[in-house]
């Protein structure tokens, strides 16, 4: 049985990533006790890696207790890879520094890290490379910080199959739409396809992958239509909605169209609020039954 996004429970949730856990730590050598065939762990070499870098609160940056962290910093002290000296700011705190051969260290350390992994990617065709690291790149920003800044770009091949898929699982996600929503998405893009003269689409970009989606669709000589609009929860608050509508209404307008209209429905609430903050107003409202649900579709228009 093929399970879409929505049917993943929490401890189906929990199983994929302790598996992947196990895979991975193994893959890399984590559970290995001399780490790239030296003789220190995986925390030791962490905590060299972050003095190398010159991080002042390597307890902090890596979460470590302090008498743990106090215990690696002893044993590097008698290896002769670093130094530590009294604060002159705080007598409490001592000033810990990589001496020339901590340096030699963990640049050897680095190029074997580099060598395993270089042997690692070996393995995997080329054309798979992109899809590896944006695959690695989701899960950062998913489990880890949010992402800062975003890319818009014109459409290149592969991004029309991209739109049609995330539109067909975002909206069954979020406002359980059936695959008939997902039909309507594919028959704009297919008419996008067949003739765009008038027409533009757009793609935000974080770290390389796609996030978002907006057209601008020639609907007659004087009106055009915004289109697709989507942002992917994981990167929702930077602005991206905002940014794709202005960018349709900077086109519709160099185009030489003097009006913008689009459709949506009343319980998309977030969008709605972009569209009003860009200008556009509703014009006209109608309850309908589509997409295996009872919605009020509304048109929204912005004279240019």
């Amino acid at each position: 049985m093929w399970l879409t996004p929505s049917m993943v429970s929490l401890e189906e949730s929990t199983v994929a990533v302790r598996a992947f856990n196990r895979f991975y730590t193994g893959v890399i050598g984590v559970l290995d006790s001399a780490y790239l065939s030296s003789p220190y762990s995986l925390t030791e070499v962490r905590v060299l890696f972050e003095l190398a870098a010159g991080v002042e609160d390597v307890k902090g940056a890596l979460g470590l207790d302090a008498g743990y962290l106090s215990r690696i910093l002893g044993r590097f002290e008698r290896d002769g890879l670093v130094t530590r000296s009294p604060s002159p700011v705080d007598a409490r705190r001592h000033v810990v520094a990589l001496t020339e051969r901590g340096r030699a260290v963990m640049g050897d350390l680095n190029a074997r890290s580099d060598a395993e992994i270089g042997a690692l990617l070996e393995r995997v065709p080329s054309s798979d490379h992109a899809e590896l690291v944006g695959a690695m790149r989701k899960i950062q920003r998913i489990l880890g910080e949010r992402p800062r800044s975003y890319l818009l770009r014109p459409l290149q091949p592969g991004d029309l199959g991209w739109v049609v898929q995330r539109h067909g699982v975002r909206y069954a996600l979020e406002y359980g739409y059936d695959v008939t929503f997902e039909a309507l998405v594919a028959q704009v893009v297919a008419e996008y396809a067949g003739g765009s003269e008038g027409s533009a689409g757009w793609i935000a970009e974080v770290d390389g992958e796609a996030v978002g989606s907006v057209f601008c669709v020639r609907r007659d000589a004087e009106v055009a239509q915004l289109r697709l609009l989507l942002v992917e929860p994981e990167a929702r608050g930077l602005g991206i909605g905002k940014r794709l509508v202005e960018e349709c209404v900077r086109f519709a307008r160099r185009t030489g169209y003097r009006r913008v209209v689009l459709e949506t429905v009343s319980e998309v609430e977030v969008a709605r609020g972009i569209y009003r903050r860009v200008g556009f107003t509703p014009v006209d409202a109608r309850p309908v039954r589509k997409w295996g649900r009872d919605v009020v579709e509304e048109t929204w228009a912005l004279e240019l």
